[in-house]
């Protein structure tokens, strides 16, 4: 870190007065770019009192200096610049903003779509509508969240008939655009998405972020308790740990605890249970964390670990039903072997084949279940796995 930048980000104001007036008053773009660069090591309340001291010395003079700042992005600053720039937004900004959308780079784009959702130039539309799919996220975010502020449903209409493909990935790009758009109305399709996709914790991962879910727990609970299930599975893995803060995992679980617990219920409870264990017991989860969201970890770890472990264990046990949402998961923790060979006879042969791991786990495999579950597999791959078994 360079010497400016501990000054711009310290405690002396003595250091970040000047440094701060430098920054917009030259610009030091070198400063700016180090700035971003850094966001991911910096503390929250380190990046807002900077960007704090960056708006005490923007005005009517020098704002037109930040627009030399947009080649480096980072939404930590992102709110800063953009209101800065609207607040003495006239016609000839505009034309700048849209010379940049057209032809600058990524960062400038975004920073780009996020002006235009401020000051709503029609002929931004067009450069919206281009990089609404961009492999860059925040750029895709910008300009979707955009044009649904625009009301154009153009967008929304194709997002829904991704939902629809048979490529995974595009559905999932799908279910990326309708949350970036906003319009709940599309939570129960992207639900139905959902649960026939083999992606489903990454796109579970994004429904927060659409819907609240505590708003989604207390209006449809099975709906709600399944979109928790897959984000408990993807924790760590498919979603960063910072996000535990997002889903309002804490909150949530400490609800679930106080409410009396169903078979529902249980899955997550046990499921959380697990996870939490994993994350504090193995260094390599926590290692790069800052200390609250470690902090918040170890607090669901406490919330949970009182739980009556060998009761949500019995309770699960109604959830050993192929018709299921939480099927996979009991599968994993339930000791039934009588009725985890009854799912022999299922008409899903990935429940067969995630039956017949159970029951291998549990020491219960005979021939005769490998051999009533094959009769019911059509599948070679899934045939294969388990004459292996």
């Amino acid at each position: 870190m360079s010497d400016k930048l501990k000054m711009l980000t310290g405690k002396n104001p003595n250091d970040f007065e000047p440094m701060a007036r430098r920054l917009v008053n030259i610009p030091d773009i070198d400063l700016f770019a180090e700035l971003v660069d850094k966001d991911d090591f910096l503390f929250d309340f380190v990046k807002q009192n900077v960007a704090s001291r960056i708006k005490k010395n923007i005005n009517k003079s020098n704002y037109l200096n930040l627009i030399k700042l947009l080649k480096f992005y980072s939404p930590s600053y992102e709110d800063l610049i953009i209101s800065s720039l609207a607040k003495y937004a006239d016609e000839d900004l505009t034309d700048t903003m849209l010379d940049l959308f057209e032809n600058g780079n990524e960062n400038e784009k975004t920073y780009c779509a996020q002006f235009f959702s401020r000051i709503q130039d029609p002929l931004a539309l067009d450069f919206l509508r281009e990089n609404a799919y961009s492999q860059n996220p925040n750029l895709s975010a910008n300009c979707i969240s955009t044009l649904a502020l625009f009301g154009d449903k153009e967008i929304f209409n194709d997002a829904l008939k991704k939902l629809r493909s048979n490529d995974e990935f595009e559905q999932l790009e799908g279910v990326k655009c309708l949350v970036s758009y906003g319009d709940k109305s599309s939570m129960p399709e992207i639900i139905r998405t959902i649960k026939t996709s083999s992606m489903a914790e990454n796109m579970a991962s994004e429904i927060p972020y659409l819907c609240n879910l505590f708003e989604l727990i207390k209006t449809n609970q099975q709906d709600g308790l399944y979109i928790l299930n897959l984000i408990l599975n993807g924790l760590g893995e498919v979603s960063g740990l910072s996000q535990v803060f997002d889903f309002q995992l804490y909150e949530i679980l400490e609800y679930l605890i106080n409410k009396d617990i169903t078979s529902e219920s249980a899955v997550i409870l046990l499921n959380a249970y697990d996870k939490f264990e994993t994350l504090t017991e193995n260094d390599e989860y926590l290692y790069d964390e800052s200390k609250d969201v470690k902090q918040e970890i170890f607090d669901i770890k406490k919330l949970i670990s009182n739980i009556d472990y060998n009761n949500l264990e019995k309770l699960i046990d109604k959830e050993l039903r192929e018709d299921s949402l939480f099927i996979y998961t009991v599968l994993d923790y339930t000791n039934n072997t009588i009725q985890v060979r009854n799912l022999l006879n299922s008409h899903n042969q990935t429940v067969i084949l995630k039956s017949i791991e159970t029951l291998k786990k549990l020491n219960s495999l005979t021939q005769e279940d490998k051999n009533n579950a094959l009769k019911n597999i059509t599948n070679e791959h899934i045939q294969n796995i388990i004459n292996a078994i």
